[in-house]
């Protein structure tokens, strides 16, 4: 991981931020700007395919979505969608090099859902993704605090080891993924995905080059914000005092928008602002970082470098970008 510290200069530049970012996937990179979504994907034969698509967000159709605490909460759901549309389409390429077989259900699907199957799996996916994370980080870890009531009396004490609980949690999984060869290689390609996205921040040519020498770690990292949803889940709970299971499984559920869309704004002012304050709150989430972003190879820069142009409109790239 390197050293566990974070250069400030590294991290802020002296350009206001653009509204873009991005997805690590299987050997690829998902690039997304306010109405544009490209995919890039470095092919088993070398090649790099390119997809792009416009989008319309939900919250230029319901303006009040786009107001500060909503959209927090819009944007998780919405980069959930993208992210496993994304993640689907770039393991389509490694399913057809390994001839895997049509599964059952992916049959059962099709024939019920048509043309709608793939849609209706993405849904079904972010919806059990969604289930998972709410019991795993949200209402198993208050489980787990029941068994220090009888010795701690404090609703604020119950509400800080069950945050810890969280916590530990979270960076045990993140710790056990990382081990993963496959996820090293996704973990590579994030840090790609971070350093074109800085080289395009300080306006220069989106070339490997000149991305090559950023850092890996950035301010608005879907990293970060899921740390900082952890850390403001616990002030959070802490003011609804220490009610019993079942009242804190309902808050738990029912606060989750509301946590998300601080965190949300949170990271949102981090990414912006270049003041000393805005480090401070986004140093953990940039050290975590550490261990979701390694050093790329060229190619995989390469591969992000065209998803984020493709993202952004610039130059004319065809669906196919041939290797060297």
């Amino acid at each position: 991981m390197g050293k566990l510290s974070v250069d400030r200069k590294q991290i802020y530049h002296k350009v206001e931020p653009k509204n873009v970012g991005g997805q690590a996937i299987i050997e690829g990179v998902m690039m997304k700007s306010k109405n544009d979504v490209a995919i890039a994907v470095r092919k088993p034969d070398g090649d790099i395919e390119l997809d792009k698509k416009k989008i319309t967000p939900v919250s230029e159709k319901l303006k009040f979505l786009s107001w500060p605490f909503f959209r927090g909460t819009v944007a998780l759901i919405e980069a959930m969608i993208i992210g496993t549309k994304a993640l689907m389409y770039s393991a389509k390429f490694y399913e057809e090099e390994e001839n895997t077989k049509e599964s059952k259900f992916d049959s059962f699907m099709e024939r019920v859902f048509k043309d709608k199957a793939d849609d209706v799996v993405i849904y079904i996916s972010v919806f059990i993704s969604l289930l998972l994370s709410v019991s795993i980080f949200m209402l198993g870890p208050t489980v787990v605090t029941n068994f220090f009531q009888s010795k701690i009396k404090s609703a604020i004490g119950l509400n800080l080891i069950e945050g810890l609980i969280r916590l530990s949690i979270f960076l045990a999984y993140i710790l056990l993924v990382s081990r993963l060869n496959d996820i090293k290689r996704v973990f590579e390609y994030h840090g790609a995905e971070h350093k074109s996205i800085h080289c395009y921040e300080n306006n220069e040519d989106l070339t490997v080059e000149n991305a090559r020498k950023y850092t890996t770690l950035h301010p608005r990292c879907g990293t970060s914000f899921l740390f900082m949803v952890m850390f403001i889940s616990i002030l959070v709970f802490s003011l609804l005092g220490w009610q019993n299971l079942l009242l804190r499984f309902l808050s738990r559920i029912v606060m989750l928008p509301v946590i998300a869309g601080i965190s949300y704004e949170i990271n949102r002012f981090t990414g912006k602002s270049q003041s000393m304050l805005a480090f401070i709150v986004s140093y953990p989430g940039l050290l975590l970082q550490k261990i979701t972003t390694n050093e790329p190879d060229d190619s995989q820069l390469e591969v992000a470098i065209v998803a984020l142009k493709g993202a952004l409109g610039l130059g004319e790239e065809e669906d196919t970008v041939d290797k060297d």
